[in-house]
């Protein structure tokens, strides 16, 4: 292989513009400012769907942020030590209804009273 022969320099200079407009496209899918062909940059303009997708985003971020702080609260009222729902519970079926005409059982003896 001739190193000097002009397929040689035509290589390399395609396999350059090749490299070029792969970085250009990797810059632009990611939302990088562009190269142009003289070292220069060409910052994106957005769109309006662009413009609309990160409003929701920023409402979308802000919803998230009220709720991260009412999970907050609820986990601090459900591991609050003097929470207790069992004895709640307990305390409600110790309390008699004046709607209660349910027939007792005899837990003790197994049969019914």
């Amino acid at each position: 292989m001739n190193w000097g022969s002009p397929e040689f320099v035509i290589a390399i200079v395609a396999l350059s513009m090749a490299g070029w407009v792969v970085n250009n496209w990797i810059r632009a899918k990611h939302g990088y400012p562009l190269e142009d062909e003289w070292g220069g940059k060409t910052e994106r303009g957005d769109s309006a769907e662009t413009k609309a997708l990160k409003a929701e985003n920023r409402e979308l971020h802000d919803k998230l942020d009220t709720m991260q702080d009412r999970m907050i609260v609820l986990e601090k009222i459900v591991t609050d030590r003097g929470y207790s729902l069992r004895d709640e519970i307990e305390a409600l079926r110790d309390k008699p209804s004046a709607t209660d005409a349910g027939v007792p059982l005899n837990m003790k003896s197994g049969e019914k009273a």
